[in-house]
């Protein structure tokens, strides 16, 4: 996994609630077993007409918005607990996804996959809505050390909660295998004292 500090980035908001992993990454898609690929299927549904014709109206779709933050509303990732979700948000190019509230299972495929999910209040969520409202090119900055996001164009900080095992493992790059083979001396050495 690639190490994750600190990023700076736009906003693409998806002002909408209980997005399931279906809607994330419909199941007709799973068939690979690899993490490649799934971005282009990334809300499929919403973002494609039946003929395979781009809505102009879904956000992904809006050139306004770009960036590497994806921010939706409340209850992010509920439904099944498809891998497939995380694999297909970071394929599309996000790093980071902001919701108030995440499903466990999607918010620990996230983590285990190298995906941060940031829980915040639904008061700094509707914050964050407001700012890219006024201007699309709004950014924020996410500080993983810190466990801070801010709105740039406002100040505003809200501070995040993390499994602090998740987060070493995020800033060094390691996924859990990684991180056990990183302890390789530690382990040599506790078993030389037994």
């Amino acid at each position: 996994m690639k190490k994750f500090e600190k990023l700076t980035s736009a906003i693409v908001p998806l002002n909408i609630e209980n997005i399931d992993t279906d809607q994330i990454i419909p199941a007709r898609f799973l068939k690979a077993t690899t993490r490649e690929g799934f971005g282009e299927n990334l809300f499929r549904d919403w973002r494609y007409n039946g003929d395979n014709t781009p809505k102009a109206d879904f956000v992904l779709n809006d050139p306004t918005y770009s960036g590497r933050i994806l921010v939706a509303g409340k209850n992010f990732g509920c439904g099944s607990s498809r891998e497939h979700a995380a694999w297909a948000i970071q394929d599309a190019g996000f790093d980071v996804v902001i919701s108030s509230f995440f499903a466990d299972i999607f918010k620990g495929n996230a983590l285990n996959n190298g995906l941060l999910p940031i829980q915040v209040s639904d008061d700094f969520l509707a914050e964050i809505f407001t700012a890219v409202e006024k201007d699309p090119a709004a950014q924020l900055d996410v500080d993983l050390e810190k466990q801070t996001v801010t709105i740039l164009a406002t100040g505003a900080t809200a501070e995040f909660e993390i499994n602090p095992y998740k987060k070493s493992c995020l800033i060094n790059g390691y996924d859990d295998i990684d991180f056990i083979l990183n302890q390789k001396q530690l382990i040599e050495e506790f078993e030389q004292k037994r």
